[in-house]
Protein backbone atom coordinates (compact mmCIF):
# COMPACT_ATOMS: atom_id res chain seq x y z
CA UNK A 1 0.00 0.00 0.00
CA UNK A 2 1.41 3.26 -1.00
CA UNK A 3 1.49 6.90 0.83
CA UNK A 4 -0.56 8.33 -2.17
CA UNK A 5 -2.68 5.28 -3.76
CA UNK A 6 -5.78 7.06 -5.60
CA UNK A 7 -4.36 10.64 -5.10
CA UNK A 8 -3.71 12.56 -8.44
CA UNK A 9 -0.79 14.93 -8.59
CA UNK A 10 0.45 17.51 -10.94
CA UNK A 11 4.20 18.22 -10.73
CA UNK A 12 5.54 21.79 -12.40
CA UNK A 13 9.24 21.00 -13.78
CA UNK A 14 8.25 17.74 -13.23
CA UNK A 15 10.60 16.56 -16.74
CA UNK A 16 14.19 16.80 -14.75
CA UNK A 17 16.06 17.46 -12.11
CA UNK A 18 14.23 17.55 -8.80
CA UNK A 19 10.71 17.58 -10.33
CA UNK A 20 11.52 14.40 -12.15
CA UNK A 21 12.35 12.95 -8.64
CA UNK A 22 9.39 14.05 -6.87
CA UNK A 23 7.29 12.52 -9.78
CA UNK A 24 9.32 9.13 -9.60
CA UNK A 25 8.74 9.16 -5.95
CA UNK A 26 5.16 9.67 -5.90
CA UNK A 27 4.02 7.01 -8.77
CA UNK A 28 6.04 4.27 -6.40
CA UNK A 29 4.21 5.53 -3.46
CA UNK A 30 0.40 4.84 -5.77
CA UNK A 31 -0.21 8.12 -7.17
CA UNK A 32 -1.16 9.09 -10.71
CA UNK A 33 1.50 12.27 -11.88
CA UNK A 34 1.17 14.53 -14.60
CA UNK A 35 4.53 16.04 -15.34
CA UNK A 36 4.08 19.20 -16.52
CA UNK A 37 6.88 20.75 -18.15
CA UNK A 38 7.82 23.16 -21.34
CA UNK A 39 10.89 19.92 -21.93
CA UNK A 40 8.59 17.68 -24.11
CA UNK A 41 11.37 15.35 -25.17
CA UNK A 42 12.71 14.55 -21.82
CA UNK A 43 8.86 15.16 -20.44
CA UNK A 44 7.49 12.31 -22.87
CA UNK A 45 10.41 9.93 -22.14
CA UNK A 46 10.28 9.93 -18.21
CA UNK A 47 6.19 9.30 -18.61
CA UNK A 48 7.39 6.52 -21.11
CA UNK A 49 9.40 4.98 -18.38
CA UNK A 50 6.74 4.98 -15.68
CA UNK A 51 4.14 3.53 -17.50
CA UNK A 52 -0.13 4.46 -17.16
CA UNK A 53 0.36 6.90 -14.02
CA UNK A 54 2.29 9.07 -15.42
CA UNK A 55 1.47 11.37 -18.16
CA UNK A 56 3.30 14.52 -19.99
CA UNK A 57 1.67 17.26 -20.25
CA UNK A 58 2.99 20.83 -22.12
CA UNK A 59 2.79 23.44 -19.43
CA UNK A 60 4.34 27.02 -19.20
CA UNK A 61 3.35 28.11 -15.77
CA UNK A 62 3.37 31.98 -16.51
CA UNK A 63 0.43 31.74 -18.79
CA UNK A 64 -2.97 31.07 -17.48
CA UNK A 65 -4.91 29.47 -20.47
CA UNK A 66 -1.85 26.92 -20.27
CA UNK A 67 -2.57 26.02 -16.55
CA UNK A 68 -6.42 26.29 -17.66
CA UNK A 69 -6.02 23.50 -20.37
CA UNK A 70 -3.72 21.58 -17.98
CA UNK A 71 -6.32 21.69 -15.25
CA UNK A 72 -8.67 20.44 -17.75
CA UNK A 73 -6.80 17.49 -19.22
CA UNK A 74 -5.74 16.44 -16.18
CA UNK A 75 -9.09 16.05 -14.67
CA UNK A 76 -10.10 14.28 -18.29
CA UNK A 77 -7.54 11.59 -17.99
CA UNK A 78 -7.13 10.94 -14.16
CA UNK A 79 -9.83 12.95 -12.44
CA UNK A 80 -9.90 15.72 -9.78
CA UNK A 81 -6.58 16.89 -8.39
CA UNK A 82 -5.53 15.94 -4.99
CA UNK A 83 -1.93 17.26 -5.04
CA UNK A 84 0.25 20.22 -6.77
CA UNK A 85 3.91 20.83 -6.49
CA UNK A 86 4.92 24.04 -7.93
CA UNK A 87 8.17 22.83 -8.24
CA UNK A 88 9.25 24.81 -11.75
CA UNK A 89 11.75 27.74 -11.61
CA UNK A 90 14.43 29.33 -12.89
CA UNK A 91 17.73 30.98 -11.37
CA UNK A 92 19.57 34.12 -13.36
CA UNK A 93 22.40 35.31 -10.90
CA UNK A 94 22.76 39.03 -10.90
CA UNK A 95 22.87 41.92 -8.33
CA UNK A 96 20.22 44.50 -7.33
CA UNK A 97 22.56 47.13 -9.07
CA UNK A 98 22.88 45.47 -12.91
CA UNK A 99 20.48 42.72 -13.20
CA UNK A 100 18.80 43.88 -16.51
CA UNK A 101 14.85 44.30 -15.68
CA UNK A 102 13.71 42.01 -18.41
CA UNK A 103 16.03 39.49 -16.33
CA UNK A 104 14.40 40.20 -13.16
CA UNK A 105 10.54 40.04 -14.60
CA UNK A 106 11.34 36.93 -16.38
CA UNK A 107 12.29 35.46 -13.01
CA UNK A 108 9.52 36.84 -11.18
CA UNK A 109 7.00 35.63 -14.21
CA UNK A 110 8.03 32.03 -13.28
CA UNK A 111 8.73 31.54 -9.98
CA UNK A 112 6.16 33.85 -8.91
CA UNK A 113 3.42 34.16 -10.82
CA UNK A 114 3.75 30.34 -12.27
CA UNK A 115 3.00 29.27 -8.48
CA UNK A 116 0.03 31.81 -8.14
CA UNK A 117 -1.11 30.59 -11.06
CA UNK A 118 -1.04 27.03 -10.14
CA UNK A 119 -2.98 27.47 -6.69
CA UNK A 120 -5.96 29.67 -8.27
CA UNK A 121 -6.77 27.37 -11.40
CA UNK A 122 -6.11 23.91 -9.19
CA UNK A 123 -8.10 24.91 -6.44
CA UNK A 124 -11.40 24.31 -8.50
CA UNK A 125 -10.70 20.35 -8.73
CA UNK A 126 -9.23 20.19 -5.33
CA UNK A 127 -12.61 21.50 -3.88
CA UNK A 128 -14.07 19.15 -6.01
CA UNK A 129 -11.97 16.40 -4.17
CA UNK A 130 -12.85 17.22 -0.81
CA UNK A 131 -9.34 18.46 -0.30
CA UNK A 132 -5.80 18.56 -1.37
CA UNK A 133 -2.42 19.94 -0.89
CA UNK A 134 -0.35 22.14 -2.31
CA UNK A 135 3.75 22.37 -2.17
CA UNK A 136 5.21 25.24 -2.86
CA UNK A 137 8.68 25.32 -3.53
CA UNK A 138 10.59 28.16 -2.47
CA UNK A 139 14.41 28.14 -1.58
CA UNK A 140 16.58 28.89 1.50
CA UNK A 141 16.56 32.26 -0.21
CA UNK A 142 13.06 33.00 0.71
CA UNK A 143 14.35 32.92 4.48
CA UNK A 144 17.53 34.62 3.87
CA UNK A 145 19.44 35.85 1.08
CA UNK A 146 22.99 36.23 -0.69
CA UNK A 147 25.15 37.94 -2.64
CA UNK A 148 24.34 38.37 -6.39
CA UNK A 149 20.67 36.57 -6.28
CA UNK A 150 18.55 40.07 -6.30
CA UNK A 151 15.33 38.72 -8.17
CA UNK A 152 15.77 35.08 -7.72
CA UNK A 153 15.49 35.94 -3.21
CA UNK A 154 12.69 38.30 -4.61
CA UNK A 155 10.67 36.02 -6.18
CA UNK A 156 10.99 32.98 -3.21
CA UNK A 157 10.36 35.24 -0.56
CA UNK A 158 6.96 35.79 -2.37
CA UNK A 159 6.45 32.23 -2.63
CA UNK A 160 6.59 32.19 0.85
CA UNK A 161 4.03 34.86 1.70
CA UNK A 162 1.85 33.53 -1.35
CA UNK A 163 2.11 30.05 0.56
CA UNK A 164 0.63 31.51 3.69
CA UNK A 165 -2.28 33.76 1.89
CA UNK A 166 -3.45 30.83 0.04
CA UNK A 167 -3.34 28.51 3.21
CA UNK A 168 -5.67 31.09 5.09
CA UNK A 169 -7.45 31.20 1.99
CA UNK A 170 -8.51 27.65 1.35
CA UNK A 171 -8.10 26.11 4.90
CA UNK A 172 -11.97 25.80 4.88
CA UNK A 173 -12.11 24.11 1.77
CA UNK A 174 -9.53 21.10 3.78
CA UNK A 175 -6.45 22.15 1.21
CA UNK A 176 -2.98 22.69 2.71
CA UNK A 177 -0.54 24.78 1.35
CA UNK A 178 2.95 24.62 2.47
CA UNK A 179 6.36 26.05 1.23
CA UNK A 180 9.49 23.81 0.95
CA UNK A 181 12.87 25.91 1.21
CA UNK A 182 16.08 23.80 0.16
CA UNK A 183 19.04 24.33 0.61
CA UNK A 184 22.06 24.04 -1.64
CA UNK A 185 21.08 20.82 -3.89
CA UNK A 186 22.71 18.92 -6.68
CA UNK A 187 20.48 19.50 -9.44
CA UNK A 188 21.42 20.46 -13.20
CA UNK A 189 20.40 24.18 -12.21
CA UNK A 190 23.12 24.16 -9.85
CA UNK A 191 25.36 23.31 -13.16
CA UNK A 192 24.95 26.31 -14.90
CA UNK A 193 28.43 27.99 -15.05
CA UNK A 194 27.81 30.95 -13.03
CA UNK A 195 25.36 29.49 -10.21
CA UNK A 196 28.33 26.65 -9.61
CA UNK A 197 30.68 29.51 -8.28
CA UNK A 198 27.92 31.19 -5.94
CA UNK A 199 26.80 27.40 -4.94
CA UNK A 200 30.50 26.37 -4.47
CA UNK A 201 31.43 29.23 -2.47
CA UNK A 202 27.93 28.12 -0.16
CA UNK A 203 28.73 24.58 0.25
CA UNK A 204 31.34 25.82 2.60
CA UNK A 205 28.88 27.41 5.07
CA UNK A 206 26.48 24.07 5.45
CA UNK A 207 27.43 22.17 8.19
CA UNK A 208 26.76 19.25 6.62
CA UNK A 209 29.36 19.98 3.90
CA UNK A 210 27.41 19.02 1.07
CA UNK A 211 25.00 19.65 -1.19
CA UNK A 212 21.45 17.38 -0.43
CA UNK A 213 20.55 15.17 -3.36
CA UNK A 214 17.18 15.25 -4.97
CA UNK A 215 15.64 12.24 -3.29
CA UNK A 216 15.89 14.17 0.16
CA UNK A 217 13.99 16.99 -0.48
CA UNK A 218 11.64 14.55 -2.31
CA UNK A 219 11.31 12.68 0.83
CA UNK A 220 9.76 15.58 2.41
CA UNK A 221 7.46 16.63 -0.10
CA UNK A 222 6.11 13.24 -0.41
CA UNK A 223 5.51 14.10 4.08
CA UNK A 224 3.44 17.33 2.56
CA UNK A 225 1.65 15.42 -0.12
CA UNK A 226 0.76 12.73 1.59
CA UNK A 227 -2.12 12.34 4.63
CA UNK A 228 0.92 11.99 7.24
CA UNK A 229 0.48 15.75 7.04
CA UNK A 230 -2.85 16.27 7.55
CA UNK A 231 -2.21 18.98 10.19
CA UNK A 232 0.52 20.81 8.48
CA UNK A 233 -0.76 23.90 7.05
CA UNK A 234 1.00 27.38 6.05
CA UNK A 235 4.51 26.34 7.12
CA UNK A 236 7.87 26.68 5.93
CA UNK A 237 9.88 23.25 5.72
CA UNK A 238 13.68 24.04 5.47
CA UNK A 239 16.27 21.80 3.90
CA UNK A 240 19.54 23.23 4.32
CA UNK A 241 21.91 20.80 6.23
CA UNK A 242 21.66 23.12 8.82
CA UNK A 243 23.08 26.67 6.86
CA UNK A 244 20.26 29.17 8.13
CA UNK A 245 20.93 28.12 11.42
CA UNK A 246 24.39 30.34 11.44
CA UNK A 247 23.17 33.22 9.57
Amino acid sequence: MGRLDNKVAIVTGGAGGMGASHVRRFVQEGAKVVIADLAEDPGNALASELGGQAAYMKLDVSDAASWENLVKETEEKFGPINILVNNAGISIPGNTQETPFEEYQKTIKINQDGVFLGMQYVYPSMKKANGGSIINISSSAGINSSPNTSAYTASKFAVRGMTKAAALDFAPDNIRVNSVHPGLIQTPMAEDEETKKVMDALKENVPLKRLATPEEVTNLVLFLASDEASYCNASEFIIDGGMLAQL
